[in-house]
C-alpha cells in the first residue's frame, strides 16, 4: 500500500509537471510564434497583438494563467543521461529542467583581404561604406563580457564608426573632400599606413530638404524584449521634437501580418506621432517581406520630389514567414530603390539578430546599417548624425588605387571585404556602389610594404620587370568616381600619392591604427604582428585628441576589457 501511494503520487506530481511545462510552452508559442488576429487596414492599433500594452497583458493572462511563459530565445534542454537516471529512481519531477539560450544570430562570413605584390597586382578598387553597426554590436557584446564571433567583426564599421576631423568642403559644388597621410605602422616600423579620408559636405539645417520618411517597425514576438522594441520605441521619439511642417512622417508594422500604424503625417503633428509610437507593442511572427512592400508603397504615397525619401527599417532581423531568403530580398529592394526611395537598417537586440539580413539589406537599399545598443546610440543616429544617416550627397562611390611598383612591393587594404570591386567595375556606371551622406565621413587604411623594406611578407616574382617607373616620387595615383544624388553619369577626381613618409604619425592615424589593430586582434590577430590589446589601449589614449562624447576612450577602454577576456596571454605565457 505505501508503495501505491508513493507510486501515486509520483505520478501525479509528474502529471502537473507536464501540464506546467506544456502551458509554457503554449505561452512561449503565442509569444514569439503565433500569428495575431486579421487586422484592419489602418491607423494606430489596428492589430491587437501591434496595439496597446493592455491589451497584450490581458491576451497572454488568457493564454496561460498558471504559468509564466518561458524565457524568450531559450530553449529547454536536459542532458540524455540526467534524464535517464533521474527517471529511473522516479523523481523526473523534483528537477527543474535547465534552460540554455538558442543562439540564431547570423553572420555573414568574409575572408580578410589578402596582402598583395604590386608588381603583379597594382590596382585595388572598392566601395565606399558607411556603415558602423559591427562597432556598436560588439561594443554591446564586450559590456556584457563576451568576445564576439569573428565574422561579427567588420574593421572598416569598427573605423568608420569615429570622426577624424577631415576639413569639409566649402560648398556643395564639390561634394566631399579627400585627405591622405603615409606614416609608420605602430605594430611594425618596416612598414607603412596609408590613409585615405572622404568628408561629405555638411548641409546646415536650414538647407535640409523636406523628408518622407517611412519607418517599418518589426513587432513580431521576438522583439518583445527590453533591449529590441523598448528601445527601438524611446529611440523613435528622439527624432519627433526634430520633424519639422514639410516633413511626412508613417509608421508601418510588420509580425504575422502588416499594418499602417500611422498614415502619412506632418512632421509637426509631434503629439500624434509620439501617440502612435507609445502604442506599439509585440506579438507574432515575422513577415518581413510584407511589411517591406507595404512600406515602400507608403513612401510612393508620400514621395516628395526634391526631397529625402527612405523606409527606415527597425528590427531584430528575425524574418521567419514569407520571403526570408537574403538574396530574394535583396533583389526586391534592388528593384525598389529604383523609384528614388532608399533603405536604411537599425538593429536591435541579441539572441536571433540577423546582422547578414540587416547589412545586405541596406547595401541593396543604397542606405546604411547601425546598430543600436542604447538611447545615446539611438539618439546618435536619428538626431545628432540624422543627416549623414537620411540626406544622400554622393551616390555609387567607389575608390580605386593603383601602386606604383617601382616604390611599392607589396600592400593590403584593412577591412572593406563586403565591398571589393573588380577592377572594370570602377568605370562601369551600371554598378552599385556605397552613398556618402551630408556631413558623413569614410576611412579606408592600406597596409603598405616599400620595396627594399624588410618587412615584406611575400617573396618577390622571379620574373618581374626591374625596370623602374617614372614617377619614382609617387606611391600610387587615387581615384575616385561617384554620381549626383539624383543620378546621371559618373564624375571622376584623380590625384597621386607621394611617396614622402611623414616622421611622425598625426593623432588622427594613430587612432585609426588602434582602432583597425583592435578589430584585426578580434578577428585573431593574423596581420598586426603580435599588436595586442593592451599596446591598442596604449596607443588609443595617446591620440584621443578633442574626444567629444568620450567615444574614444570608450574605444580604449572596450580594448582593454577584452584583453581582460581574451584567452591568448594566458597561452602566451605558457608556451614561454
Amino acid at each position: 500500500m505505501n508503495t501505491l501511494r508513493v507510486t501515486l503520487s509520483l505520478l501525479f506530481a509528474s502529471a502537473v509537471a507536464t501540464t506546467g511545462m506544456a502551458a509554457s510552452d503554449d505561452a512561449a508559442a503565442a509569444r514569439h510564434d503565433t500569428p495575431p488576429p486579421s487586422p484592419t487596414a489602418d491607423g494606430p492599433g489596428c492589430q491587437p497583438g501591434q496595439g496597446m500594452p493592455g491589451q497584450r497583458m490581458l491576451a497572454r493572462a488568457m493564454v496561460a494563467p498558471a504559468a509564466a511563459p518561458a524565457p524568450p530565445a531559450m530553449t529547454k534542454a536536459v542532458p540524455q543521461a540526467m534524464a535517464e537516471s533521474v527517471a529511473q529512481v522516479g523523481y523526473a519531477t523534483a528537477i527543474a529542467p535547465p534552460y540554455l539560450p538558442a543562439d540564431r544570430e547570423n553572420y555573414a562570413h568574409r575572408t580578410p583581404n589578402p596582402v598583395r605584390l604590386a608588381a603583379s597586382d597594382p590596382v585595388s578598387t572598392f566601395s565606399v561604406d558607411v556603415d558602423t553597426g559591427s562597432y556598436t554590436n560588439v561594443r554591446h557584446m564586450l559590456d556584457e563580457g563576451r568576445l564576439p564571433p569573428v565574422d561579427a567583426v567588420r574593421t572598416e564599421e569598427f573605423i568608420n564608426y569615429f570622426d577624424y576631423g577631415y576639413t569639409v568642403p566649402a560648398s556643395r559644388a564639390k561634394p566631399f573632400g579627400v585627405t591622405t597621410e603615409f606614416a609608420p605602422a605602430p605594430w611594425n616600423p618596416q612598414r607603412q599606413l596609408l590613409l585615405i579620408g572622404i568628408q561629405g559636405y555638411d548641409v546646415p539645417a536650414s538647407e535640409i530638404p523636406p523628408a518622407n520618411l517611412v519607418f517599418l517597425v518589426d513587432v513580431s514576438g521576438s522583439m518583445d524584449e527590453p533591449d529590441k522594441l523598448p528601445l527601438l520605441k524611446a529611440s523613435l521619439k528622439q527624432i519627433v521634437p526634430k520633424l519639422r511642417a514639410a516633413d511626412r512622417i508613417s509608421l508601418v508594422t510588420y509580425a504575422g501580418s502588416t499594418c499602417v500604424a500611422l498614415p502619412s503625417t506632418p512632421g509637426d503633428e509631434h503629439a500624434r506621432i509620439a501617440a502612435a509610437i507609445d502604442a506599439l507593442g509585440a506579438g507574432g511572427s515575422t513577415n518581413g517581406a510584407a511589411g517591406i512592400d507595404l512600406a515602400y508603397a507608403q513612401a510612393a504615397k508620400g514621395f516628395i520630389k526634391g526631397g529625402v525619401n527612405r523606409v527606415i527599417l527597425a528590427t531584430d532581423g528575425d524574418f521567419n514567414v514569407g520571403t526570408v531568403g537574403v538574396q530574394a530580398l535583396k533583389d526586391r529592394i534592388a528593384e525598389k530603390r529604383k523609384s528614388g526611395i532608399a533603405l536604411t537598417t537599425l538593429g536591435f537586440g541579441e539572441g536571433n539578430y540577423n546582422d547578414e539580413m540587416a547589412v545586405e539589406l541596406a547595401d541593396a537599399g543604397n542606405g546604411s546599417h547601425h546598430y543600436i545598443d542604447s538611447l545615446g546610440e539611438g539618439r546618435r543616429v536619428l538626431v545628432d548624425e540624422m543627416s549623414a544617416t537620411l540626406m544622400t550627397i554622393a551616390r555609387d562611390v567607389k575608390i580605386q588605387v593603383e601602386f606604383n611598383p617601382g616604390v611599392v612591393a607589396e600592400y593590403r587594404l584593412i577591412g572593406y571585404e563586403k565591398r571589393v570591386l573588380a577592377r572594370e567595375d570602377f568605370n562601369n556606371d551600371a554598378v552599385d556602389a556605397g552613398e556618402i551622406g551630408a556631413g558623413a565621413r569614410v576611412t579606408a587604411l592600406y597596409e603598405i610594404t616599400l620595396k627594399g623594406s624588410r618587412g615584406a611578407r611575400l617573396d618577390p616574382l622571379r620574373y618581374a620587370t626591374t625596370k623602374e617607373t617614372r614617377t619614382s616620387g609617387e606611391l600610387g595615383f587615387l581615384r575616385l568616381r561617384y554620381k549626383a544624388p539624383d543620378g546621371g553619369a559618373s564624375q571622376l577626381i584623380e590625384q597621386p600619392l607621394s611617396a614622402d613618409v611623414a616622421g611622425q604619425a598625426s593623432d588622427r592615424l594613430r587612432f585609426a591604427a588602434a582602432v583597425a589593430a583592435f578589430a584585426e586582434n578580434l578577428r585573431g590577430g593574423k596581420y598586426v604582428d603580435g599588436f595586442g590589446y593592451d599596446k591598442v589601449a596604449d596607443l588609443a589614449r595617446g591620440a584621443l585628441g578633442k574626444d567629444e562624447g568620450g567615444y574614444r576612450a570608450e574605444m580604449s577602454r572596450l580594448a582593454s576589457m577584452a584583453g581582460g577576456m581574451s584567452t591568448e596571454p594566458v597561452a602566451e605565457s605558457l608556451r614561454r
